[in-house]
């Protein structure tokens, strides 16, 4: 049986990690401080220590230093945990010979992948070193490597990781059909005009090369402005902005870029035999939205689901009819107002200007809409 060190100056933290772990097989040992954590770990040699970094009297970093200088545990595993998601944080972790770091909240499934990863690693470092053989040995332990650096990646590929911390809060095995929380988000679709037009026209492995270029510096622009790609509709992008009190001026910023970022593609278009200049149309709406996951026992996904979304979609649509590239709701312009008179008024690199008050597709009560444009003031980063 496998004994990890588990080191948090919080006693439930603590707890959980030893549920956890214990319904795995491994047994645990617990160390409240730095200097507990450094006794235990001479007197039980551990085959892994998890290890928390803020502690009030040695933080996890010191901890981590200190046991890299002693013979006998330099080459444990240690993974942080820790609530620090800043680059000088995981740099230093890097910089202590820290094995892996992650921070709150832990993803459980995540969590333990990376235990028997790590864990497997160990054991092979071991018997390479006993080994004559050590190259072939050596890609072995590379690839277990790779695979264990590129995990968390992964399902972000898949299953952004604001959707994870929502849908799967104590790891994948917690994910259900009709886990939904409802909160407050701004969400933006995007749709590329007279795509099927010009789609007909190429080859179908032209259309996707280009369209994956459009889509990587469109995603580029949403994420540098807190946002997360819910789907791709086709040849349309549904993103959601989520951050408290600034989920509509992030979108309205991302909206500003990602428009900006189509001058660039279209002004190296030819690179993908397309004859005339890519257009889009962006719709803007901030409400109530279910988030969660949709679907049935065999097949579910997580989505965004509520009148927020039907509207976000109905003002992209009333961009052809206005010939605008974005619109945002009233609603949209009046949250990003309240938000703004509590801060100090910057230079805004767009303006408002409205165009109507109409009832969008489908729906019977009216609401205002807004042309956003763009100024020349340069974008924050």
């Amino acid at each position: 049986m496998s004994s990890i060190l588990l080191v948090d100056d919080d006693p439930n933290n603590l707890l959980l990690l030893e549920e956890l772990l214990l319904s795995e097989g491994y047994s645990t040992l617990s160390a409240t401080s730095g200097s507990e954590a450094l006794t235990l770990a001479k007197t039980s040699n551990p085959c892994l220590i998890l290890l928390d970094v803020m502690m009030p009297d040695m933080d996890g970093f010191e901890v981590c230093r200190q046991l890299r200088q002693d013979r006998q545990l330099q080459a444990t595993p240690i993974i942080f945990l820790t609530a620090l998601d800043d680059d000088s944080s995981r740099l230093k972790g890097l910089e202590m010979m820290g094995d892996d770091y992650l921070t709150k909240p832990i993803n459980s499934q995540l969590l333990l992948t990376k235990v028997k990863s790590l864990l497997r690693l160990n054991q092979m470092r071991s018997q390479a070193a006993r080994r004559e053989n050590f190259r072939q040995t050596r890609h072995q332990i590379a690839a277990a490597w790779k695979i264990n650096e590129h995990l968390s990646e992964k399902f972000r590929l898949f299953v952004p990781e604001q959707f994870l911390n929502r849908i799967a809060p104590e790891g994948l095995d917690s994910i259900q059909l009709g886990n939904i929380r409802e909160e407050k988000l701004t969400i933006l679709f995007c749709d590329i005009r007279s795509f099927t037009a010009i789609a007909e026209r190429q080859t179908a492995k032209e259309t996707l090369q280009w369209l994956n270029a459009f889509f990587t510096r469109m995603s580029n622009a949403i994420d540098r402005h807190h946002g997360f790609i819910d789907k791709f509709l086709g040849d349309a992008i549904m993103a959601v902005f989520d951050r408290s009190e600034h989920h509509v001026s992030d979108a309205l910023f991302a909206a500003i870029a990602m428009v900006g970022s189509l001058d660039e593609f279209n002004a190296c278009r030819g690179q993908y035999n397309l004859e005339q200049s890519v257009r889009i149309g962006i719709g803007i709406h901030s409400g109530l939205g279910a988030i969660g996951t949709i679907g049935s026992r065999s097949r579910m996904d997580s989505t965004v689901i509520g009148d927020v979304v039907n509207t976000a979609a109905r003002l992209e649509e009333l961009t052809k009819t206005h010939r605008c590239s974005i619109i945002a709701s009233g609603d949209a312009i009046a949250q990003f107002h309240q938000n703004q008179a509590e801060l100090p008024a910057p230079a805004l690199p767009f303006e408002f200007v409205r165009l109507d008050t109409v009832a969008p597709r489908g729906k019977q009560q009216a609401l205002e809409i807004y042309e956003v444009r763009g100024c020349t003031q340069p974008l924050p980063q």
